[in-house]
Parts: C-alpha cells; structure tokens; sequence
C-alpha cells in the first residue's frame, strides 16, 4: 500500500462523461445527465491516482448539488485528513456539483 501523507494534502483532477457514454441512454432519454454512481466513479478513479491503495470501503456523506451533462467537463478536489479520511468537491466553473467524504 502506497504511503498517505501524514498531514493535509490535496490533489486535483478533471474529467469528462462523453455523450457515447453507455449509461447517458437510460438516464433521460432526451436530457441525458451524468448518473451520480458515474461521477463518483470518476472520484474513486482520481483518488487512487493520486493515493494506490486507498480505496474507498465507505462514503459516509455525499450529496449531489448541480447536474452535471454530457461533454461538460468538471474538476475533482481531493483532500486527505488522515490516512482513513479524505473530502471531496466536483465543480464545473463555479457550480458545485457533488461534495462529501470516503474513507478507505
């Protein structure tokens, strides 16, 4: 297992759901939105980038704020708080559109 730094540390990252995305079809034929399982895939892939071997074995609070659409892209900030405890924010611009905490 990858070493977690022992204080606050961040890390970001960006993304994009492309309009081809299998999931877009079903998730409102004709105004497709992003589902939030695939936005917090998007977070899990991006927090074991940065951090191999933290894992996600919980997600204690999440809380979806904005859609996100097809072809928009959006920035994902990870935070550490300890070794068990990261935050995160997915935003678009300025729009929040996801935040909450998992723990490994």
């Amino acid at each position: 297992m990858a070493d977690l730094p022992a204080s606050t540390a961040t890390s970001r990252t960006r993304f994009v759901v492309h309009a081809c995305h299998p999931c877009l079809p079903g998730h409102f034929p004709e105004q497709p939105l992003v589902p939030g399982v695939v936005i917090l895939e998007e977070v899990q892939l991006a927090l074991l980038a940065h951090w191999p071997g933290a894992a996600p074995t919980r997600w204690p609070q999440v809380k979806f704020l904005t859609p996100l659409l097809p072809e928009q892209w959006a920035d994902i900030e990870l935070t550490t708080h300890d070794a068990l405890t990261f935050s995160f924010k997915v935003q678009r611009d300025r729009d929040v559109i996801a935040s909450g905490k998992v723990q490994r």
